[in-house]
This record gives structure tokens, C-alpha cells and sequence, in this order.
């Protein structure tokens, strides 16, 4: 199974919601923080052998995204930037903001309500997850069952 996440809201933000922990060498080169339980979720992602992939509407670059996620022990297997999307988008003449389908992607997590209804008209699944969700890594993993 595959699942990707969104950044922006959904697994950074600041003030939004509590972070994990960074340490000196995150802090040294300007490491973004991650959601607190980002960690734990994708550890455990990961134990039921899944693949995890980032899809994100920013201009961060792909070794960017990777060593974010990288230096917290937790690296991702893809990441699909705006770049990107817009590249294979425009091949699949689709005007949709996300769409995962094109990456083989079987679930996709964020907190954007727009791409939620996308996922409807398009056919993909979504886990919508509120940046006020507390419980959000086991509405995840309940929704992964």
C-alpha cells in the first residue's frame, strides 16, 4: 500500500499544533519541525511494510522534503512536489490540485476539505485530518485497517 501526506498544515505547520522535538544538527540547518506523533505514525507505517510518499502543493525541493523527514529517522520512499504535479499533470490533462492517483498512490492524507471533495470527483481515497485533531495519528491508523 502506498500513502501519501500533505506538508503544509497537515504535517508542518507552525503554531498550529505541537511539534516533535528537534535536535542541535535539525536546528543548526534550519530543519522544518513536524507535527508531534508524525514520527511514531511513520514508524509504524512503516513496520506494516507500506510505502510513504509525500505530495505537496510547495516549491520545497524534493532533497529538502527528504531530509526534513530523513533527519528524524523516518525516511520517506517518494515525494512529489508542485513541480512535479504540475509536470504530470499537464500530461493527464486532469485540473485538480492533488492527484494521486497518477503516482499509484491508495490513500492520501491532508487537511484540505478542497482536496477531499477532489478525491470524490476523481475517485481517490482521502483521510482528511483537522490541525485541531489531537487524535489524528490513530484516526490514520484506525483508517488503514
Amino acid at each position: 500500500m502506498i500513502i501519501s501526506f500533505d506538508l503544509d498544515d497537515t504535517l508542518i505547520a507552525k503554531n498550529k499544533f505541537r511539534l516533535e522535538k528537534i535536535n542541535l544538527f535539525q536546528q543548526f540547518f534550519g530543519i522544518e519541525s513536524l507535527r508531534e506523533g508524525t514520527i511514531d505514525l511513520f514508524k509504524e507505517i512503516k513496520k506494516r511494510n507500506y510505502k510513504i510518499y509525500i505530495y505537496t502543493t510547495s516549491h520545497r525541493s524534493e532533497t529538502r522534503i527528504k531530509w526534513t523527514f530523513y533527519s528524524y529517522g523516518i525516511p520517506v520512499d517518494f515525494v512529489i512536489n508542485q513541480q512535479k504535479h504540475q509536470k504530470e499533470i499537464k500530461k493527464h490533462n486532469i485540473n485538480c490540485s492533488k492527484f494521486p492517483p497518477m503516482y499509484n498512490i491508495d490513500i492520501h492524507i491532508d487537511d484540505s476539505v478542497g482536496v477531499e471533495m477532489e478525491g470524490e470527483k476523481y475517485g481517490f481515497k482521502t483521510i482528511i485530518i483537522s490541525e485541531k485533531n489531537q487524535n489524528w495519528v490513530q484516526v490514520v491508523l484506525n483508517s488503514l485497517k
